[in-house]
């Protein structure tokens, strides 16, 4: 850009702000003409117009493991950058008729469990799914659905928040976008299209289209993960045990990664060598033949195998990409709309090598295959340490998966790779932190907190009391735990042992299912106690919960609900209620998979 001779400025200052704006992009010229229409206003009144030209736009989340909320505040940011006035709220923090309020709103949500919302926005999706919602012909929208397509109902929750706002007469800005647990592409996808249609109005801000990825806050991440060294491991499960469980301590130092208990450390894992093998041998393919990642790079087909594709993980959006080159009559059948039991009896215990021996194709380019499998994801665990008790050190509380289905050995991927190579043939894990603010201790080190945290699900109650003592905190404590045999798989027992001696943890019960003949499970252990923890509530305890999302959670949840009925003489809606009350004021807070 060169400014005219006649512009009112002295040939030195056209040169210099013509050397300026040449290093300029477009979201920072933009910006630069902004804030210089309103610095040449000397009143409040000459001002007005350009702020009128900042239309406000609502990000709203809903959000389970933080995801949804790390994504919806990046995006706060750089709308404001764009010259927009956002405003990012959590649905677990507002009602419904913040909406009939809004003009532009952005949805990110997050689908758990069985195709279930978020705990936190449960009441929030609720209202919004009432015949009492308010109508919203107002309103512009779109959606950015997190799920996962491992699970049936993928991006359900999102899907459902989507045509319910469209069926009260919102209007869609852009179309929805479902992105699989490797969510950074296609959400950029997204918010460059919708900041884009939104910019159409604006006079006063760049053009949307310039939206680029905010840089990387630290070095070390998501995209950029740290080679930790394994500093110990060790077994827990005792000789006898039915289970396979380790403690895993990894070196954090020179990383420049923090975390806080409640947090999670997301792992790369590398898939297990015998299962490489047995892709190639099923497809026959050529182990070195180049193939293209979905980033650009290329490597080998044997190497892509390995470090950079998911191989074991088969559902119905693979089985539908793998028969457009197979063109099986028999997948055909199994994807048909009318037969989705069929289809979910099929998927179950079933891997890729079951898909490629049953439906084989003869002489499949890798390069094809290759486009057929979804990224290798990265797995998520339990922090089980606190930085102040452990400087420079993460540890994690990892139980090996191992079974058997269809004739098959199958292995979980990340655990197996902790218990077989970590150590071992791998001396060091790459690893980034995971920040969970829906799982997080009380500000207060004064108040009181309830645990229950059978088998793995000990790992954050582990780093909570940790944390509690390195701070001399007085609050009260009290832990669940449950396992099969006290025998063999009580974990951490000598720690919890020191901490009942030393007053960081105040009270300690345990069920170990299989060591009589009638199981005994963690809700059985917290009805026993009813009266004692309805009294913890009464004064303020926060109730915590991590584990397994299919049965110990419900009942968790269900022997919680009775207490309230038994203790707190509440009738049945009420103690709901109750129970959604402490959600909403993050009393009860729950980290299950």
């Amino acid at each position: 850009m060169q400014l005219p001779d006649s512009a009112p400025f002295t040939a030195e200052q056209r040169q210099a702000i013509t050397s300026l704006l040449s290093g300029l992009d477009a979201m920072q010229t933009g910006w630069l003409s902004g804030f210089l229409a309103g610095a040449g206003s000397q009143s409040p009144a000459a001002a007005a117009p350009a702020a009128a030209a900042a239309p406000t736009v609502t990000v709203l989340y809903g959000t389970e493991s933080g995801n949804a909320e790390t994504l919806a505040e990046e995006d706060g940011t750089r709308l404001r950058k764009l010259g927009f006035k956002p405003r990012v709220l959590n649905m677990a923090d507002i009602n419904v008729g913040v909406l009939q309020e809004t003009d532009n709103l952005m949805v990110i949500v997050s689908t758990w469990g069985d195709g279930e919302p978020p705990d936190a926005i449960a009441a929030f999706y609720s209202e919004l799914m009432a015949d009492t919602a308010p109508r919203l012909e107002h309103l512009k929208f779109s959606v950015c659905a997190l799920g996962d397509t491992s699970y049936e109902l993928f991006c359900q929750c999102g899907k459902e928040i989507d045509k319910r706002l469209e069926s009260l007469g919102a209007n869609r800005l852009a179309p929805r976008e479902d992105c699989d647990v490797d969510f950074e592409e296609p959400h950029e996808k997204w918010f460059s299209s919708v900041a884009a249609i939104l910019g159409q109005n604006k006079t006063a801000a760049p053009a949307a289209a310039a939206v680029t990825p905010a840089p990387p806050a630290v070095a070390y991440g998501k995209k950029n993960p740290f080679p930790a060294p394994v500093a110990r491991k060790l077994l827990l499960s005792g000789e006898g045990s039915a289970k396979e469980t380790w403690h895993i301590e990894l070196s954090l130092d020179g990383s420049g990664m923090t975390y806080e208990p409640g947090d999670a450390l997301g792992l790369v894992p590398v898939n297990p060598p015998d299962v490489v093998e047995a892709i190639l041998a099923a497809g026959s393919f050529d182990a070195n033949r180049t193939v293209t990642l979905r980033d650009g790079g290329e490597t080998t087909f044997a190497d892509a195998l390995s470090r950079h594709l998911d191989i074991t993980g088969l559902n119905a959006l693979i089985l539908g990409k793998y028969n457009a080159l197979a063109k099986s009559s028999k997948i055909d059948a199994l994807l048909a709309p009318e037969n989705k039991k069929g289809l979910s009896d099929y998927l179950h215990g079933r891997q890729i090598i079951d898909m490629l021996l049953e439906f084989p194709i003869k002489g499949l380019d890798p390069r094809e295959f290759t486009a057929v499998l979804r990224k290798l994801p990265p797995r998520l665990y339990s922090i089980a340490s606190s930085l102040k008790a452990h400087p420079g050190e993460v540890h994690l509380t990892v139980a090996a998966v191992r079974y058997q289905s269809h004739g098959r050995k199958r292995k979980g991927v990340a655990s197996t790779y902790v218990a077989d190579f970590l150590g071992e043939s791998s001396q060091s894990a790459h690893v980034y932190t995971h920040a969970n603010k829906n799982f997080k201790l009380p500000r207060s080190g004064e108040t009181p907190l309830i645990m229950v945290g059978p088998g793995t699900g000990i790992a954050p109650f582990r780093a909570f009391v940790e944390e509690r003592a390195a701070n001399a905190d007085t609050g009260k404590s009290w832990l669940f735990f449950g396992d099969q045999h006290y025998t063999f798989d009580f974990l951490y027992q000598l720690e919890w042992q020191q901490h009942l001696k030393s007053g960081a943890l105040s009270r300690l019960d345990v069920a170990f299912s299989r060591d009589q003949k009638e199981k005994v499970y963690v809700q059985h252990r917290m009805l026993e106690q009813s009266r004692d923890i309805w009294a913890w509530l009464e004064e303020g305890a926060h109730f915590y919960v991590c584990g397994d999302s299919t049965r110990m959670a419900p009942d968790v949840h269900q022997a919680l609900l009775e207490i309230a009925r038994k203790e707190g003489g509440l009738k049945d809606d009420a103690a709901e209620a109750y129970l959604d009350e402490l959600k909403k004021s993050k009393r009860y807070q729950r980290d299950v998979y």
